[in-house]
């Protein structure tokens, strides 16, 4: 592994990676995502248009750390209603609990340029552990001279564990709203000065 104070990228586990550093999300180049089963027969998706995080990338990397923070309030569907019922105390409650929280804990490296990220997710007053599938899309120099990684990551939680129980009973069978959401992220981190 090469490293020096003003390397852009360094070699590790043959990968190209950034060098070690504070980045931030760039949140004009990032998604996260969710997606849920409707009446047991459709999938809804959205996002959450406000969040920010902070990741920190160590010189040995599987030692690197991520704290992320999603604005509660700024989730949308593109369904006025349905935003707003989300945003209520049936879901989120985004007026007493405004964020959701993320800290990892751990990286492992899987393969490649796949790694698992380990963590513990706050929704309302509730944390977990999460793990999310990491892959690493790559890292350079932006045309504004910005040191940049890209990265996607997924996961999926059980909502009810987190305490977002509502749900409605159909009379065929099954529920208005599936218990299981896919969390999706893609985003970009720029290097910090």
């Amino acid at each position: 592994m090469t490293s020096s104070t003003d390397a852009v990228t360094r070699d590790w586990d043959g990968l190209t990676i950034p060098a070690a550093g504070t980045y931030a999300l760039d949140v004009a180049h990032k998604r996260v995502g969710f997606v849920a089963r409707h009446m047991m027969v459709s999938k809804v998706r959205g996002e959450f248009k406000e969040a920010n995080a902070t990741i920190t990338v160590a010189e040995d990397p599987l030692q690197s750390s991520v704290v992320a923070t999603i604005q509660a309030a700024s989730i949308d569907t593109t369904q006025t209603d349905r935003d707003a019922h989300l945003r209520s105390p049936e879901f989120l409650d985004s007026e007493k609990f405004p964020t959701l929280e993320f800290r990892s804990t751990g990286v492992k490296s899987r393969r490649g340029s796949e790694f698992v990220l380990t963590g513990e997710l706050s929704i309302k007053d509730v944390t977990r552990p999460v793990e999310l599938e990491v892959e690493f899309e790559g890292v350079g120099r932006s045309p504004f001279g910005q040191d940049i990684f890209g990265f996607s990551a997924s996961t999926e939680i059980d909502r009810e564990e987190f305490g977002l129980t509502w749900n409605v009973a159909l009379e065929t069978g099954g529920v208005l709203v599936s218990r299981k959401i896919k969390i999706e992220i893609e985003g970009e981190a720029v290097r910090q000065a």
